[in-house]
């Protein structure tokens, strides 16, 4: 495996484990990291041992969002291409013939709640905290909210959306982003295993049936609205706000069009 990879894959015992390993940029979703996340699941699901997968993280943080400080790709619509990119990770994460467990102990932030809200089931320990932040950059959490709205009541989704405030694991799981919040580091490991022992109970036809059945509704909104959110991205990510709140992000100074606190 090359030095240089973003994502680490470990298979046994039927579990195919799929860490974001990116820590010198906090697991940002990157071209490569993104692009590497999509050929792993794609492993897992072609693997006929693999019963569950489970996305997971090294270092403290499980996803950081976007990588602002990466150029972008060569394309004639690159930021286009990079809403694309997220939208089809995220269908690939829902779409995927197999239960997808997330196991966070560390932030999220951004497009990595994006990941979170698509897995099947989430388990996250005490170290974990989570913040939609784009609107604090003057962007929207457009591509993200295919997955992040439906699993959220409305009140939750316009605090946490228009706001950008921090919270954790524990608020996470009583508004549906999460499955379960664990208070301690050592059982977070501990009920993703009962959820594999679960699963392993089940036959792959019926757990491949069953999450199809359950996600009927979130993959299609993902197909009803993919063009909608990334039009929104590209036009947000173009403008001059957005401009300087990526620039004041990466000097760490408040952007300029922020009001001054009170």
């Amino acid at each position: 495996m090359s030095e240089d990879r973003r994502v680490a894959v470990e298979t046994g015992n039927g579990v195919a484990t799929i860490a974001l390993d990116s820590p010198h940029n906090r697991n940002a979703l990157s071209d490569q990291l993104v692009r590497e996340l999509r050929q792993a699941l794609a492993g897992a699901a072609a693997d006929d041992s693999v019963r569950t997968i489970v996305l997971t993280h090294t270092g403290g943080t499980f996803c950081a969002g976007a990588d602002l400080s990466e150029a972008p790709a060569a394309s004639a619509d690159p930021v286009r291409a990079r809403g694309e990119q997220l939208t089809d990770l995220l269908e690939a994460i829902v779409l995927v013939g197999k239960p997808v467990i997330g196991r966070i102990d560390g932030h999220v932030r951004a497009g990595g709640l994006g990941l979170v809200a698509a897995c099947d089931l989430v388990v996250a320990g005490p170290r974990t905290t989570f913040a939609l932040t784009e609107a604090r950059l003057g962007l929207a959490a457009s591509v993200i909210s295919l997955t992040v709205l439906p699993r959220l009541n409305d009140r939750a989704a316009s605090e946490l959306f228009l706001t950008g405030d921090t919270f954790d694991a524990a608020r996470a799981e009583s508004i549906g982003l999460i499955t379960r919040a664990v208070d301690d580091c050592a059982e977070v490991d501990a009920v993703v295993d009962g959820f594999v022992r679960s699963f392993a109970a089940c036959s792959p036809q019926g757990l491949r049936e069953s999450k199809a059945l359950v996600n009927h509704a979130l993959a299609a909104g993902i197909t009803a609205d993919r063009d909608r959110v990334i039009d929104q991205s590209s036009r947000l990510f173009a403008s001059q706000e957005a401009a300087e709140g990526v620039r004041a992000f990466l000097e760490k100074r408040p952007p300029r069009w922020a009001a001054p606190a009170s």
